[in-house]
């Protein structure tokens, strides 16, 4: 169990990385200090615009560039006079759209005429643009607010009371006012709820809402995790048996200082190792590793393959000429010489350390530059410290037990385990593009024939072919195997409900959702005390949300539906591929503490960032952030949560209000309930002010 869940732990791939998000333009407004009811008094907006970029204006016919626009919340102590009016703009043709328009460039100004109408005076709204440069070719969209509340109006009020009079007779007391837009002047009757909010355009985090980041917790679990991985590969049958062949080396004519320099070399030439994969494994390649089939393919295929040579069927060896060149420099001495022998050791062990090492690269193509590094680290430390250890302390040695049948034994127990994970990459790739061939209970049955396999081998139920020797011949089990055997077959009868639709929790990461399950009478339950929402959501025959909640998978319509229903819109950006995603779901949304506040009070909405269902043409649009087509539903959610909120990792819990801006700051994986309790009654708290 121990070793099962070490190698389960080491298939997590997760985006930590963090994007830079470009702000070419900055923004601010004015207004005269004070007024007298009746009154006409000029808003002045200011954008101070970075060189080699420019701003599009508010006025010209062209469909592709978006406007600078501005919207007005509603208010009885004003009204809008005119059209805004932008303030010497500069021509300019666009080729790519094929039509002329208005820029601005250095510095813009926009002014809007308003009429007072009474005190106090409160003036508040929200504004879009887009700037582009040349330069890079690059577009970037913004949005923010502007309010004017301290100008000290003087005067009488009678105007602005008989005009809320007059509103009171025209309309019914249920219908609110519509908010006033740059062409409006005077505001429209009988509106719903949703449409009294500006459009839609996404997420907004304030950045006073200081970001959760788990990525150091993260690198740390990694580190433990790749260290337990290099104390695993020391029980090998390739490994083990050097040490005292090693160790007896540097006793017979080695110094103590070599003996550090060799434990060092070991280090160095493992991390050296994901030092020169890192620069592969950026935010960039990571979802292409993590989701795409042809290398999820590969990687299933190299899991298989490693798999059978630990269980016998043939050994991975380097070439025995590469090898014996490096031996040779070895036997030069010195510590050239202590340097190459410790580069002896790494490929002679290959056979055996290959696959856990390869298992280390691969769990760290998640997008973290450093982890390639970190867990090469980690496992060439736990690899050395033995070597460097016994060096120093010779008769210590007297302790280790002989090498034997048990090394065989361990290395074909890991074998069955390569095997087993191997499935989970299958599994990615079949979740993304939803082939439906490894659904959750054709994966659950074949972990429950691997176990069932690992168990009976423990007990001698049959031998594989590294199998020699008299511990082989004696059907004697010892006292650790059996208690081994009991480990797994514990394990393989809490798997067995599974097949029936039991969430199996602490497995939740690594097995698929349970939504892909034909049978599962745990969700048919949850199922009939779902929540309501306002119509059916888009790609509901593809994507699904856990434990009956009824949510979306588009923020756009989820955002709909929070308006209409007046709730606060619980976000999830998460993914097929997400380990940490399903144990969230698994172990924290299926408390009902959690459960029920996320049916009842929220309007939760999916955000699948690695799907690979590709969308009509005329919903696909070009990245402000990095400038490409976005065509699939991953995509265009990955863009949204890197573009508007600066970050690509998964799970990110977000709670917004129905004006689009964060409430809280942001949950990212926290498995303890209270936490997350917490964080949602927050959320609801803030969104009641």
């Amino acid at each position: 169990m121990f070793i099962n869940r070490l190698f389960l732990a080491l298939c997590l791939v997760s985006v930590g990385a963090n994007a830079q998000v470009l702000k070419p333009a900055k923004w601010s407004y004015s207004a005269p200090e004070s007024a007298q009811v009746g009154q006409e008094i000029e808003l002045i907006f200011k954008a101070t615009i970075d060189k080699s970029w420019y701003l599009y204006s508010s006025e010209f016919v062209c469909d592709g560039p978006i406007p600078t626009s501005f919207t007005f919340t509603p208010h009885p102590s004003y009204q809008l006079v005119g059209k805004l009016i932008p303030i010497n703009p500069l021509d300019k043709h666009d080729a790519i759209f094929e039509c002329d328009l208005k820029i601005f460039k250095g510095t813009g100004e926009f002014r809007q005429k308003v009429k007072v109408l009474g005190a106090p005076l409160k003036i508040e709204g929200s504004y879009e643009y887009q700037v582009c440069t040349d330069v890079t070719g690059q577009c970037v969209p913004g949005d923010g607010e502007f309010s004017f509340t301290s100008i000290k109006v003087s005067g009488k009020s009678a105007t602005m009371q008989e005009s809320k009079s007059e509103k009171r007779e025209e309309k019914p007391k249920e219908e609110e006012p519509q908010p006033t837009s740059n062409n409006q002047t005077t505001p429209a009757l009988a509106v719903s709820p949703a449409q009294q909010w500006p459009p839609i355009t996404g997420p907004i985090l304030d950045p006073s809402l200081k970001q959760d980041d788990a990525q150091d917790q993260s690198l740390w679990g990694f580190f433990i995790l790749a260290f337990i991985a290099g104390l695993a590969a020391l029980l090998t049958p390739c490994v083990f048996p050097m040490i005292p062949m090693t160790v007896s080396f540097f006793t017979g004519r080695g110094t103590k200082f070599q003996a550090l320099i060799y434990g060092l070399s070991i280090i160095l030439i493992y991390t050296l190792i994901g030092a020169i994969l890192s620069p592969l494994m950026g935010p960039e390649t990571a979802n292409h590793l993590s989701t795409e089939w042809i290398p999820n393919l590969i990687f299933f295929t190299v899991f298989i393959v490693f798999g059978l040579s630990f269980l016998g069927l043939f050994e991975i060896t380097l070439p025995n000429s590469f090898v014996n060149k490096v031996d040779q420099q070895a036997e030069k001495g010195g510590i050239g010489g202590v340097f190459f022998m410790a580069f002896t050791l790494v490929l002679v062990s290959f056979s055996c350390t290959g696959p856990l090492v390869g298992s280390i690269l691969v769990s760290s193509a998640g997008g973290e530059v450093i982890k390639p590094i970190v867990g090469m680290f980690g496992f060439s430390l736990a690899f050395a410290i033995p070597f460097t250890v016994f060096a120093f302390f010779p008769g210590w040695l007297k302790s280790l037990p002989k090498s034997g049948g048990w090394l065989n034994t361990i290395k074909v127990i890991l074998g069955f385990i390569e095997i087993a994970l191997a499935f989970k990459f299958l599994s990615i790739a079949d979740q993304a593009f939803h082939w439906r061939i490894l659904d959750r209970e054709v994966n659950l049955a074949i972990w429950i024939v691997i176990t069932a396999l690992i168990g009976i081998y423990l007990m001698k139920g049959f031998r594989m072919p590294g199998d020699t020797g008299k511990d082989a011949e004696d059907k004697t089990v010892s006292v650790l195997r059996v208690s081994l055997a009991i480990t797994v077959f514990t394990f393989l009868i809490y798997l067995i409900p599974g097949m029936w639709g039991a969430p199996l929790k602490s497995l939740a990461g690594y097995l698929p959702p349970v939504s892909t399950h034909d049978f599962d009478l745990i969700s048919a339950a949850n199922n009939e005390k779902a929540n309501e929402i306002c119509d059916p959501p888009k790609y509901e025959d593809l994507l699904h949300l856990p434990h009956g909640i009824k949510g979306y998978f588009d923020y756009k319509q989820a955002m709909m539906c929070a308006r209409q229903q007046n709730k606060p819109l619980f976000i999830d950006f998460t993914g097929h591929g997400c380990t940490n995603c399903r144990e969230m779901e698994a172990r924290v949304w299926s408390d009902p503490q959690v459960l029920q506040r996320l049916k009842n009070d929220f309007v939760v909405v999916a955000l699948y960032v690695d799907d690979k269902t590709v969308l009509p043409e005329n919903e696909w649009y070009t990245s402000t952030y990095d400038n490409k087509v976005k065509k699939t539903i991953g995509k265009q959610n990955a863009d949204l949560q890197i573009a508007k909120l600066n970050n690509n990792a998964q799970p990110y819990y977000l709670i917004v209000g129905l004006d689009e801006h964060a409430l809280v700051p942001p949950k990212t994986r926290d498995l303890k309930v209270e936490n997350f309790v917490k964080f949602l009654e927050s959320g609801k708290s803030k969104f009641k002010k």
